[in-house]
């Protein structure tokens, strides 16, 4: 399991990119909404400790972690520096998990090719709930603190060119 031996939130501050020039924006599944509330959180928390001012991050909802493929493209069509896609996907009784995961994935990845505003993949893809909750401030940190630290790298490296 790639999360076993370290924690989503444990990470280098000097390493972070400065943010208070940036905007980002958070695409919200409504989905296994106690596990994205909590990613979303974990996500403003960090931007907002990088310097992120408040009035730069705006936060769309959208159903589930499939529609996050639209949310996401609409949210790059106001130019911020990153959008975060935030979701989760617990697997179930039927194959339906695997389509989801598939589909977001690619649709993300689809997105980072064609855009110039970068996409960062903040979608759990886990077996339980109790993998969910571990990796979204529980005993394995928050993947949403990751994913605004990746934010702020590729808003620099945008910046950058």
């Amino acid at each position: 399991m790639a999360t076993a031996n370290q924690n989503l939130s444990d990470y280098n501050t000097s390493k972070v990119p400065e943010g208070s020039s940036y905007t980002i924006h958070l695409v919200v599944s409504q989905w296994n909404n106690s596990i994205t509330d909590a990613l979303s959180k974990g996500a403003q928390q960090t931007l907002n400790k990088h310097g992120v001012k408040k009035e730069n991050i705006k936060v769309w909802e959208v159903p589930g972690s499939f529609e996050l493929i639209y949310g996401a493209k609409k949210a790059q069509s106001f130019n911020p520096d990153a959008v975060i896609a935030i979701g989760s996907v617990i697997k179930g009784e039927t194959q339906h998990f695997d389509y989801v995961c598939q589909a977001v994935s690619q649709g993300i990845k689809d997105l980072n090719v064609q855009a110039e505003v970068p996409v960062i993949f903040c979608v759990l893809t886990d077996d339980t709930l109790q993998q969910a909750i571990d990796r979204s401030g529980g005993i394995h940190g928050n993947k949403g603190t990751e994913a605004a630290i990746a934010a702020l790298q590729m808003s620099k490296l945008r910046a950058e060119n």
